[in-house]
């Protein structure tokens, strides 16, 4: 596959997962180097979330688990609204949350519920795409 097509499929998977606000948020950093933003679409994205083994759900599920356990927290809030985007409900982002808990300690499971928080509030304000 050429590296077009791969940035095709990365920029159809961002818009499943973002909203257009949050698109355009990551979108700076294509005005700091244009090179590093075709890495994250076409790599990032066309070449990891585009494959079909695993659902988007469950590609979900694990980059919200790895985000918990390295701290990555401004990342987390973003794939927290992309979970919901695409259909994981509050109560398993809270499981997930929880179930980390024994994994990475209560100081990083307390600022990713914290995170899911905020989220929740502004998905059910908004009731739609975050």
């Amino acid at each position: 596959m050429d590296n077009n097509e791969r940035y095709e499929k990365g920029s159809y998977v961002m818009n499943e997962l973002f909203s257009e606000e949050v698109q355009t948020g990551m979108r700076n950093i294509q005005k700091i180097s244009p090179d590093f933003w075709d890495m994250i679409v076409s790599s990032g994205f066309g070449d990891l979330y585009a494959r079909n083994t695993l659902t988007m759900e469950q590609r979900e599920y694990i980059t919200l688990t790895t985000l918990i356990t390295q701290g990555a927290f401004d990342q987390l809030g973003v794939h927290i609204q992309a979970a919901l985007n695409i259909g994981l409900t509050q109560e398993e982002i809270i499981e997930i949350i929880i179930h980390c808990t024994g994994y990475v300690g209560f100081p990083k499971a307390i600022q990713a519920m914290g995170i899911a928080g905020e989220i929740f509030k502004n998905y059910e304000l908004n009731n739609t795409k975050v």
